[in-house]
């Protein structure tokens, strides 16, 4: 099955929660907090939303930051991805 976004949607995929600090501590599952990176997955074909010109800035494979509590966490085929608005990405990492 396969994810495709409308819009001006993007569909990542949420990088691992570190398990260990840079000091060497162990974190136990309840403290990992959630990383805000993640890799695109797929992204819409931009265009008109909400009747303005919507350019995707973001590709394929992409590494970024997104906002906090942005998106919708959806599972498929035991994956899990989160589908966001292309304005709830904060920078692209290179």
């Amino acid at each position: 099955m396969k994810l495709v976004p409308l819009g001006d949607r993007v569909v990542l995929k949420q990088f691992e929660a570190e398990e260990t600090t840079k000091s060497g501590i162990i974190l136990a599952a309840k403290s990992q907090e959630k990383p805000q990176q993640a890799e695109v997955i797929a992204v819409g074909p931009g265009g008109m939303v909400d009747g303005k010109e919507v350019k995707m800035q973001v590709k394929k494979g992409d590494k970024v930051i997104y906002s906090k509590y942005a998106g919708n966490e959806v599972k498929l085929d035991d994956e899990e991805y989160i589908i966001v608005k292309q304005n709830d990405i904060l920078a692209i990492v290179e």
